[in-house]
């Protein structure tokens, strides 16, 4: 194993030094552009989360922040070593597996307590769960438990596994996690099964941060690195800061994530990771906390047995998007996953937003919360959306447009990600950077487009083939009516 870690110690020097100066430089996941100062995006699909390709909206057409749907709770925390205090949820889809990572801690504790447990549970569609039986460590006197990591402070406070989607990665670290404090620094583990755990080495990886939340790390298919988000502070407000590294060991120097001319809030958790179905997106549903803001009143924190330290705050989920370098695009300061109703979810650290936004249907999409924090009632909380649907353009009846930005494109099809009602449309208009129509794909020529799907092709008088089109740049026109359109992409 030493020989193993020296090497990847010193891996791909040159490789390590660009990474360092793509971040110093803001990243390398920002959108290209072609020389003529087109926004170049393939064959990728774009959404809507930031201002990439938007250039006008007119008339009624605006931007419109989903509100997720309540599905209900999705695991709770019941079991004698879980309990009220449960956090830092995990969601992944691992091929035909959903995993789910949270620590367990029945009792109020100081973080990084010996008490804390990191507890597992599955499913096969990300809607029903189970507690598998492990074996692995002794909880409660017995080894019927669903704890895959124990006695090992204080990692269990904040341990955040994913997926290692680097090509070329070794089958015993398909799976790596970081955890720990700020006395610790953030230490690496690694599992070739995502259940049986050890530390990649007993030096952290990461240091100079607060680390008292989760802390979050993935590999960029489109930075080509990994990258990890944590927490820091700064004047005193709970910020989030980024570092990258070629090999997971050497990692850059933090820089703080900043948010544009954006209000700076408490943002407890981070939670940003790649959308599956567009990558080169990093998704963000942050934890907003109000410290101070009290809602319930002692003799009401008393009736729902709230733990008396924990009703003096308040918190919701937000969304933000970022595409590489040390910025967050944040379109809404608006809440996108509120509190529920009843005084149980207006208490300190509920409503945290899980890691992870996963397919759970043809044409939806989870998101996991959780909630009743301090609480016998304690649990994870499901909450779907459409796929894409975090955004969308939308226009009411009487009708609105949408303009891109000039753009180049590879591919035969432009595809929608849209919804309209019975009575309403979308057209679409193909245009040369100047913005002139372009014969054959003019507004006269557009076919209407009607209906609710994830990838209709648009289609005009000739067809649906724009390949004629592609690599030279071109503006889209969308007129709708009673629509909204979610993402595009040409295939």
């Amino acid at each position: 194993m030493s020989h193993n870690l020296s090497r990847r110690e010193f891996l791909s020097t040159t490789t390590t030094l660009a990474v360092a100066a793509a971040a110093l430089s803001g990243g390398s996941g920002a959108q290209a552009a072609d020389p003529a100062g087109a926004v170049a995006i393939g064959s990728r699909r774009e959404l809507f989360v930031d201002g990439l390709l938007i250039d006008k909206l007119s008339g009624g057409a605006t931007l419109r922040l989903a509100r997720p749907n309540d599905e209900g709770v999705a695991i709770p925390f019941d079991r004698p070593w879980e309990g009220a205090f449960c956090a830092y949820v995990t969601v992944l889809k691992d091929g035909e597996i959903y995993r789910a990572y949270y620590r367990g801690s029945p009792l109020a504790r100081a973080d990084g307590s010996p008490t804390e447990s990191t507890c597992y549970a599955e499913s096969k569609d990300g809607i029903r769960w189970t507690k598998p039986n492990l074996s692995l460590f002794e909880m409660e006197g017995n080894r019927d438990n669903n704890v895959i990591l124990a006695g090992l402070p204080p990692f269990s406070h904040n341990f955040s596994p994913f997926v290692d989607t680097r090509p070329g990665v070794e089958a015993d670290e398909r799976y790596k996690a970081l955890a720990g404090s700020r006395t610790t620094g953030l230490v690496a583990f690694v599992s070739a099964d995502g259940v049986r755990w050890r530390k990649l080495r007993e030096q952290p990886v990461i240091t100079g941060g607060a680390f008292d939340s989760q802390n979050v790390a993935f590999w960029s298919e489109s930075e080509q690195c990994y990258v990890s988000f944590f927490r820091t502070f700064k004047d005193n407000i709970r910020r989030i800061s980024r570092t990258t590294s070629a090999e997971f060991l050497t990692w850059t120097e933090p820089v703080l994530m900043e948010y544009g001319d954006r209000p700076i809030e408490h943002l407890y958790t981070n939670q940003t990771h790649p959308y599956f179905r567009a990558p080169q997106v990093y998704v963000s549903v942050a934890a907003r906390f109000l410290p101070g803001r009290r809602v319930i009143r002692a003799e009401q924190a008393k009736a729902i047995n709230v733990d008396p330290g924990y009703f003096g705050d308040c918190s919701d989920g937000i969304f933000m998007s970022s595409r590489g370098g040390n910025r967050y695009d944040r379109m809404f300061m608006d809440g996108f996953i509120r509190p529920g109703v009843g005084l149980e979810n207006w208490v300190s650290r509920t409503n945290y937003p899980a890691l992870g936004i996963v397919p759970t249907g043809n044409a939806e999409m989870s998101v996991y919360a959780n909630q009743n924090y301090g609480q016998p009632t304690a649990h994870l909380r499901r909450y779907s959306l459409r796929s894409d649907g975090f955004v969308a353009v939308n226009a009411p009846y009487d009708g609105g447009e949408f303009l891109t930005k000039p753009l180049t494109f590879s591919g035969k099809h432009l595809t929608l990600n849209f919804a309209t009602s019975a009575a309403g449309s979308i057209r679409v208009e193909i245009q040369d950077a100047a913005g002139r129509p372009l014969a054959g794909f003019a507004l006269a020529d557009s076919v209407e487009t009607i209906g609710n799907e994830l990838d209709r092709p648009v289609f005009w008088n000739a067809g649906s083939d724009v390949s004629k089109l592609a690599g030279q740049p071109v503006r889209l026109r969308l007129v709708l009516k009673d629509a909204d359109v979610y993402s595009l992409r040409f295939v």
